[in-house]
């Protein structure tokens, strides 16, 4: 599998790196990589929804780790985007309810409609769909994350009006 290199401009603002302090002091001094998740999660919310080698490296360097141990975690979790993404990013849950509830179907309804494949955004950069573990809903299958909202009992009609809210940027992606 061929890898892209994705340049990125590392901005660590002074609010940033307070709210980066803000969440360390949570822990001991000893451990400081205790604050690893919510970390990545802020640094990647200030830097287009993805972190790069570099910024991953600022990581490890800010909570005196070894980049491996950031990248290892990175890796891991599929909240974490290693690549510029869609800004919306359809992520539909792939276990056996939604499966059993036609997920797969509207997943590919959904990449038709977008003209794309699954893990490939879309040539404007607006929209991109992600096949991701359970995300703890089973009782409203089929269902997806879109940013921090769940939506739920979807149908083709309701990926058609989802598509057409975000085109007309009037999805709120974050409660925050």
């Amino acid at each position: 599998m061929e890898r892209t290199y994705h340049k990125q401009e590392i901005n660590m603002t002074e609010a940033l790196m307070t709210r980066i302090n803000e969440l360390i002091s949570h822990y001991p001094e000893d451990k400081r990589k205790s604050a690893l998740l919510p970390v990545l999660h802020e640094v990647q919310d200030a830097h287009e929804n993805w972190l790069s080698i570099e910024l991953m490296n600022k990581v490890a360097e800010i909570l005196l780790i070894k980049p491996i141990e950031v990248y290892e975690v990175v890796s891991f979790y599929t909240m974490y985007n290693q690549r510029p993404i869609g800004k919306y990013m359809f992520e539909f849950c792939q276990t056996s309810p939604c499966c059993l509830n036609g997920v797969e179907d509207l997943m590919d309804y959904t990449c038709e409609k977008l003209g794309v494949k699954v893990g490939e955004p879309t040539p404007d950069g607006l929209f991109e769909v992600r096949g991701v573990e359970c995300l703890g809903a089973c009782g409203y299958a089929p269902m997806m994350q879109l940013g921090d909202f769940y939506k739920e009992h979807l149908t083709a009609a309701k990926i058609d009006q989802l598509i057409e809210d975000c085109k007309n940027d009037t999805i709120i992606l974050h409660d925050k």
